[in-house]
Order: structure tokens, then C-alpha cells, then sequence
């Protein structure tokens, strides 16, 4: 399951027997997302083979508890699968780091794409409309049974749905709400909800009559107990995309493709394990590839396009890589060491 290799990847984040000696040394505090977490993991435990004396312990405490941390200082990099609160509210992330005197460069890591499924023996829906999608989904609504949602199709039973999703405290709920109901937290109150996609994916595997969202790395790990529901894209109306990695790779599944972030503070780039931490983020992957394995035709990866894969995400496209590395460089070269 994709969370618990995550967890052992973290565990092993900061606890590796590491192979090569280099001129860096000293610890990077992470923290943040639970989803970000395993992509993390895999590119911190790739830098600490290379530089065996440098320490990375990768936490997952949630993306907002992460950013608490974060714009306190108490951390260096922090994991989001959002991006930060920083409309002006007192309460807001970025004015909680504006009180500190923390800056922070937002980067875009990875994509992941927010996966809509059902229990195999549904052989009904196979796909939804955005319209009916957030009629499912919206506070208040009205839908109980599959045949609310086409009740001129008598393919599709009176039968109550089990809906599952993931809980108020989650970025993947924040993104999920906004991009279906166009409010963030905005959703019905009658589903279960969870701080675990693996809950949510053994609920639907479960019931027959089950629907739920989560990361498609998720349906992934557990394809032989879920069915993928191809969404509407709101770039094509009438077209319908499955989360597949190249639909997701190519952003033609939309609006359910969303980047995840790493923020590094701005500060603690003047720090040489920190800045060649971030730098490492956008290198190509070498020789090595102690753990890479690379296949034809992607020897270019750089590590975090390929720890995404390999954590079950998707990689940047060429251009958002481009546009991020250079996001870095800038700060890099306004930051003394």
C-alpha cells in the first residue's frame, strides 16, 4: 500500500546506512503533507546516500500542522499538497511567517491526480460528468441513490451510495472541494470521512455501492479491488479522462491534476547542505542509480521527476520543471552562502 511504503521510506530517511563520503554534513529538518511525504522520503534518501554524513528525517504531521512549524522556524522544508494560506488573514499561514520573518521559495515538485473510483462489481458508472459529480458532493445535497444521479437510466439502481473521502484536514480535501464545488471545504456533510486514503480505499473495496476520491497513486497499489470513474474535463466538455500517468503527465485529466510542493525557507538556503539539497531536487539522475531503476528513454529524469514516479505520483512536464528549476536558481543567486 502506497502508506505504508511510505512510512517505511521515511523511516529510512533518516536512518540509512549510507554508501558515499562527500564535504556536506548536518541535518535538514522536513516536514508536512502526509501524501507529499513518500516523494520526499525517496529524494532525501537518494541525497543521503550521496552525502553520508548529512541526516534528513522526513516527517508527515499534515500539511497545515507541517506549515505551523514551518513559519515558526522549527523546520527547513516543508511538504504541501496545497500551496500556502497567504491572503492576509491573521490567522493565515503567511502572515504567521511574516510575524517570524520567514520567507520561503514555493516550489512545484511532482503532479498527482485526485482519482474518483468505485467497487468492481459497479457496472454502471463509468463515468461522470462534473455536474453530477458535484451534485454528489455539494453541501446539502440531494443525491442518496445511484438513480438520483440519472433517474432516467434504468441501468443505474435505487441503490444508497457509500460515499468516502478524505477529511477537512487534508490538502487533497481542500483541492478536491474547490476544484468539484468551487469552495474549498465546501461538501456534504453524510460521507465518511478520512485522514487515511487507505481507509477510504478499504471502504469502497467493501461495499458494492461504494464511491470515493483519493490519490490515484492509491488506485494504483489496490487496482485488483477498485474501477477507475473517467471524470469530464473542464478543458473539453463532453471528453472523459481516467487519472492514468499520462493523462496526468500530459494535465489532460482535469481539474483533478494538481501540483504538489516543496517549500524551502529562504534563510536556510544560505546553508550548504540546504541549498545542495534543493539543487539536488532538479538535477539528472546519474550513473548510479542505486535505486532508480531506469528505463529506456528516461535516463533525463531528473531525481525529482523520478521520485515521483517511483513514489507513485507523476512527473513535472518539461516545462513546469523549467520554470520551477529557474524559480530556484533565482533565489540561489540572491541568497550568500
Amino acid at each position: 500500500m502506497l502508506g505504508a511504503t511510505g512510512g517505511a521510506v521515511a523511516a529510512l530517511a533518516g536512518c540509512l546506512v549510507r554508501g558515499h563520503e562527500s564535504d556536506l554534513e548536518g541535518e535538514i529538518r522536513v516536514d508536512g503533507s502526509n501524501t507529499v511525504l513518500p516523494h520526499s522520503a525517496v529524494v532525501s534518501e537518494e541525497f543521503q546516500w550521496r552525502n553520508n554524513r548529512v541526516i534528513i528525517p522526513v516527517r508527515g504531521s499534515g500539511t497545515g500542522a507541517g506549515f505551523q512549524r514551518f513559519c515558526t522556524g522549527e523546520t527547513h522544508v516543508q511538504n504541501a499538497s496545497r500551496r500556502i494560506v497567504d491572503e492576509g488573514g491573521a490567522d493565515d499561514e503567511g502572515t504567521i511567517c511574516a510575524d517570524n520573518g520567514i520567507e520561503w521559495v514555493e516550489l512545484e515538485t511532482a503532479l498527482d491526480g485526485i482519482a474518483v473510483f468505485v467497487n468492481p462489481e459497479n457496472d454502471w458508472c463509468e463515468q461522470l460528468t462534473l455536474e453530477e459529480l458535484e451534485a454528489i458532493w455539494e453541501p446539502g445535497s440531494e443525491i442518496k441513490t445511484w438513480r438520483d444521479i440519472r433517474p432516467d437510466d434504468p441501468d443505474w439502481p435505487d441503490e444508497e451510495i457509500d460515499l468516502y473521502g478524505r477529511d477537512p484536514a487534508s490538502g487533497t480535501f481542500d483541492f478536491f472541494t474547490e476544484a468539484i464545488v468551487g469552495e474549498v471545504g465546501a461538501i456534504r456533510s453524510d460521507y465518511s470521512a478520512s485522514a487515511d486514503t487507505n481507509v477510504i480505499v478499504r471502504g469502497v473495496r467493501g461495499s458494492e455501492h461504494g464511491l470515493g476520491f483519493g490519490g490515484a497513486g492509491y488506485y494504483e497499489e489496490n487496482e485488483a479491488g477498485l474501477e477507475l470513474v473517467a471524470i469530464e474535463s473542464d478543458e473539453e466538455p463532453g471528453e472523459f479522462y481516467e487519472p492514468t500517468a499520462a493523462n496526468i503527465e500530459l494535465e489532460v485529466y482535469t481539474p483533478l491534476t494538481r501540483p504538489l510542493y516543496t517549500y524551502f525557507r529562504r534563510d536556510a538556503l544560505a546553508d550548504e547542505v540546504v541549498r545542495a539539497f534543493a539543487e539536488f531536487y532538479f538535477q539528472e539522475i546519474d550513473d548510479e542509480g542505486r535505486r532508480a531503476d531506469i528505463v529506456d528513454g528516461d535516463e533525463s529524469l531528473t531525481w525529482t521527476q523520478w521520485a515521483a514516479r517511483r513514489a507513485s505520483f507523476y512527473g513535472l512536464g518539461d516545462e513546469r520543471l523549467a520554470q520551477n528549476k529557474a524559480r530556484l536558481d533565482d533565489v540561489l543567486a540572491e541568497v550568500e552562502p
